[in-house]
């Protein structure tokens, strides 16, 4: 029997709307399954370098704090040997001699130590092997300490004579009448056995390709874990170029054989040195990949559970579409109303997406508003004492260096009592606006309760405020305001870290020197300490 046109039609359809909805499902999982191993892949290598970053930078600060606390060491153990010496009243040389080999020998800070009078002779050595004594001394750096005749440190050099790198350290020699006799100074060979080559020469690459190296002032390596390459010249390294400046930090750079390398950096203050940390981003590379493979071993099982939930779900999502389409197909062939159809719930996801922007939007404007508030003095629009102890603190906890002036008016008790308390607070607003107008971007301006006041001066000196201060009280004094009286007020300035280490001690220190000055008449300005 023939085959009607519909059976015809319908046998030629080859995808139906389940199929189509779970290919749809499966799409946008494979896709987001896709964006989530990027982001993850992205966000796990900035959180690998930024840690790996981190990690260098604090082992290298900490390394340069080792070096710079050496050195200093070093040199307070000559400071006092210097002392030592100068005050011996005619010492025999082999006095000089056994003290000279305990200066050596007690610390292993220096390879060979040597006592040199003005003229250059060297009077005693250790050891005594070097047979120094009696000679005139033609090293460059000793000749150029005692031209200066101070605290002397070389660069790091090359002998002349041994070909080894070293450099020498020296403190003047001057007698009790300040008459100059000569250097005692020190070599420390950077490849011999002393305290640097025992906590710094036996640098070796870990497994994971980390090591690290310093560099000399000039930008030569000092110490490396491949020993051929000691007194190198990597000036033209990046990283080494900023340690040549004086920075501390981290960054990505190649180093001299092109390859990447996470570097942390820091210079150290007491001689130029500088210690550097690296890591080969191949080994993040590695972690990444090892990271990826980990994700996708507990990705497959989901996936396949996903795909049969992704199977049900559209076979059941796509069932309502069925119906619909049969009765679409029966309009005009059946004497039968169009079925009623609901409005499209898109609409509404539309509205209600809309009622929560709104919403939001609302909630943030009243959150900023409540914020504002929280920070802000309502009679003078200063910043209050809660957001003025946070800055404080912030920066005690940044360490960042700067002057605290508490101002207090003069006789306000008595403005009160007199004209009224809204008068009061016309003198409160006026040295608001006298203070707002006198100080820069970035300072702090506050009112600390009732008529005292606070200013946060940034990187100022208490000198610096000190001036700031006057300014203010000088044009507060010359102010007009309703009242027939003259504003003035008395002002006590503090400064961190010099007069305080915590936020209650420079507060104190600030109100001991407001005290003084309401002792000394008010109407002035007094610095904590002075």
């Amino acid at each position: 029997m023939p085959k009607s046109k519909g059976a015809e039609v319908r046998t030629k359809r080859k995808l139906s709307l389940t199929l189509l909805l779970m290919a749809l499902v499966t799409m946008v999982f494979l896709l987001t399954t896709t964006i989530l191993l990027v982001g993850s892949y992205q966000s796990k290598k900035k959180s690998l370098m930024a840690t790996t970053l981190s990690l260098n930078y604090s082992n290298a600060d900490r390394m340069s704090k080792t070096v710079d606390s050496l050195f200093r060491s070093m040199r307070s153990s000559l400071i006092y040997s210097a002392e030592t010496i100068s005050h011996m009243e005619s010492p025999e040389p082999e006095v000089v001699d056994q003290y000279i080999d305990s200066i050596r020998n007690s610390s292993n800070y220096f390879n060979s130590v040597i006592r040199v009078d003005a003229a250059g002779q060297v009077l005693n050595n250790s050891p005594a092997a070097l047979g120094m004594v009696g000679k005139r001394i033609n090293s460059p750096a000793v000749l150029e300490a005692l031209r200066l005749k101070t605290a002397y440190l070389s660069r790091p050099y090359t002998s002349s004579t041994t070909g080894r790198i070293l450099f020498f350290m020296s403190e003047p020699l001057y007698n009790k009448d300040n008459y100059y006799l000569g250097q005692l100074g020190g070599t420390v060979y950077l490849q011999d056995y002393n305290i640097l080559n025992m906590i710094f020469g036996n640098n070796t690459v870990d497994e994971s390709g980390s090591y690290y190296y310093i560099v000399s002032p000039e930008g030569h390596l000092l110490f490396h874990p491949d020993k051929t390459r000691m007194n190198e010249d990597v000036s033209d390294n990046e990283v080494v170029q900023k340690l040549m400046q004086g920075q501390s930090g981290e960054m990505t750079a190649e180093n001299t054989k092109g390859v990447l390398m996470l570097a942390g950096y820091s210079a150290v203050p007491s001689n130029g040195w500088g210690v550097v940390v690296v890591s080969p981003v191949k080994v993040i590379k590695d972690q990444l990949i090892a990271h990826l493979r980990k994700i996708l071993s507990y990705t497959i099982l989901p996936f396949i559970v996903m795909l049969l939930c992704a199977f049900v779900l559209a076979h059941r999502l796509a069932k309502p579409f069925v119906v619909l389409a049969d009765m679409v197909n029966r309009i005009g062939k059946e004497n039968a109303d169009p079925p009623e159809l609901k409005p499209h719930w898109n609409r509404e996801v539309d509205l209600l997406t809309q009622a929560v922007v709104i919403a939001w939007a609302d909630v943030q404007k009243q959150t900023d508003q409540l914020t504002q508030e929280a920070r802000t003095d309502l009679l003078t629009g200063l910043t209050n004492r809660r957001a003025l102890e946070l800055s404080m603190n912030k920066w005690i906890a940044a360490r960042v260096p700067f002057s605290v002036v508490v101002m207090d008016v003069d006789k306000f008790k008595f403005v009160n009592d007199t004209y009224g308390h809204l008068a009061g607070d016309e003198v409160l607003r006026r040295v608001a606006e006298v203070l707002t107008a006198s100080i820069r971007p970035g300072d702090v301006c506050a009112r600390y309760g009732g008529e005292e006041f606070v200013l946060l001066l940034p990187r100022t000196r208490a000198e610096d405020a000190y001036n700031v201060a006057e300014r203010i009280r000088q044009t507060l004094e010359q102010s007009k305001i309703s009242l027939p009286l003259q504003v003035t007020c008395s002002q006590g300035i503090a400064h961190y870290p010099t007069n305080g280490r915590t936020r209650e001690e420079l507060m104190g220190q600030a109100d001991e020197a407001l005290y003084t000055a309401k002792l000394s008449g008010r109407n002035r300005t007094v610095i904590a300490g002075e």
